[in-house]
């Protein structure tokens, strides 16, 4: 399966219909595909138009509640817990986050934690609000079991991506990584394009290393084993207790402050999900000026890239960098889809009653595709 391009403007069109059509708002479905829109303009491809058939599953099985709304059941001047009440992720985070920034703008800091929630899409969304207002951010989430801790068999963590924004010249500094060798959603894209997994990145249910896709998320769907390495894969020789360690960071600032849900128990209820989010957002001028204290951050940034390359290399980015230059090339020349995530959007469109070809008029479905469900 190949590759196809659509303008922003085409995927915008369609994403906010769809959101609309499941009975949110036009403000919330504009919230909701700014989230995932952005994952793609990024070239984050795995939380982009890919993460569409997860939400429709989510709502059909009635995981998501899409009337919920969140709710403050704890607070203090710098802190606060939210119930989420199992509705859409990104309306749940950026309410959170909006309260952290309040926070920190009266106060120096902001801490909110979040329980009863849902896939809230990339977690550097969240921390980039923050930074946007001329704040240090930071976001986490934890998720349905996929990460087997150093030297086990059994998914107990989620991929728990830890996100941090700070504001800087020419462009912000951003960071958004899971604390696995990588996301569920890019084994979902290698079972998409029908590739063996690379070396390295994941488990069987024995525990034994696998390059087979299909076999492993159906296994962790079906809770059998097995799962996604740490970062740094699974033998501490090459630092698995860390990525372990810094899920279980993510673990403290999400399900544990706000007394949620586990990632083991993430996704095992037949009416939600229990995901819970963690946000931060700290006011530079806590520590003194902050127009001194970017300067400082940006003149160390740039003597970053132009440290010393190793050989056969032009160039040292450092965070972020590539966000902008992907969403630059995106914005001019299109947002790659995959012909089977087409497919799942077709599938969507049938399912909710909607005209395929007014979106994407001139696009061939490929039929013989496996995600095919019949319903376009």
């Amino acid at each position: 399966m190949g590759y196809v391009k659509w303008s922003y403007e085409t995927l915008n069109h369609f994403c906010g219909d769809v959101f609309k059509a499941f009975g949110f708002t036009e403000e919330e479905s504009n919230q909701i595909k700014d989230v995932l829109l952005t994952a793609d303009l990024y070239g984050i491809e795995s939380h982009g138009m890919q993460r569409m058939v997860r939400y429709h599953k989510g709502i059909e099985k009635g995981t998501i509640h899409p009337q919920a709304k969140p709710e403050i059941v704890f607070e203090t001047p710098i802190s606060a817990v939210i119930d989420g009440h199992n509705g859409m992720g990104q309306l749940i985070s950026v309410y959170a986050m909006k309260k952290a920034i309040e926070k920190a703008k009266k106060t120096g800091v902001g801490i909110v934690t979040v329980r009863e929630s849902n896939h809230f899409g990339i977690a550097g969304y969240y921390a980039k609000m923050a930074c946007d207002e001329g704040l240090l951010g930071m976001a986490c989430t934890n998720s349905e079991a996929i990460m087997v801790p150093t030297f086990g068999k059994k998914a107990m963590l989620g991929s728990n991506p830890i996100a941090v924004a700070m504001p800087a010249d020419p462009y912000p500094f951003f960071f958004d990584c899971s604390t696995t060798v990588v996301t569920r959603g890019k084994l979902e894209m290698y079972n998409k394009m029908e590739k063996p997994l690379p070396d390295g990145w994941a488990l069987d249910k024995d525990g034994h290393a696998s390059t087979d896709a299909p076999d492993v998320l159906s296994n962790i769907v079906a809770k059998k084993g097995g799962g996604i390495m740490p970062l740094g894969g699974n033998e501490e020789v090459t630092g698995s207790h860390k990525g372990y360690g810094y899920g279980m960071l993510c673990e403290l600032f999400s399900s544990i402050l706000s007394m949620g849900v586990t990632s083991d128990h993430c996704c095992t209820f037949p009416d939600k999900t229990g995901i819970c989010h963690g946000f931060m957002a700290i006011d530079p001028a806590a520590f003194g000026d902050p127009q001194a204290i970017r300067r400082h951050f940006s003149e160390y940034l740039e003597a970053l890239r132009e440290s010393p390359k190793a050989e056969g290399k032009d160039r040292i980015y450092t965070h972020g960098e590539k966000e902008v230059l992907a969403e630059k090339d995106r914005r001019e020349h299109g947002l790659p889809v995959n012909d089977n995530t087409m497919v799942e959007l077709a599938n969507l469109c049938g399912y909710l009653g909607l005209d395929f070809n007014k979106y994407f008029d001139g696009y061939e479905l490929p039929k013989e595709s496996k995600f095919f469900t019949g319903n376009y």
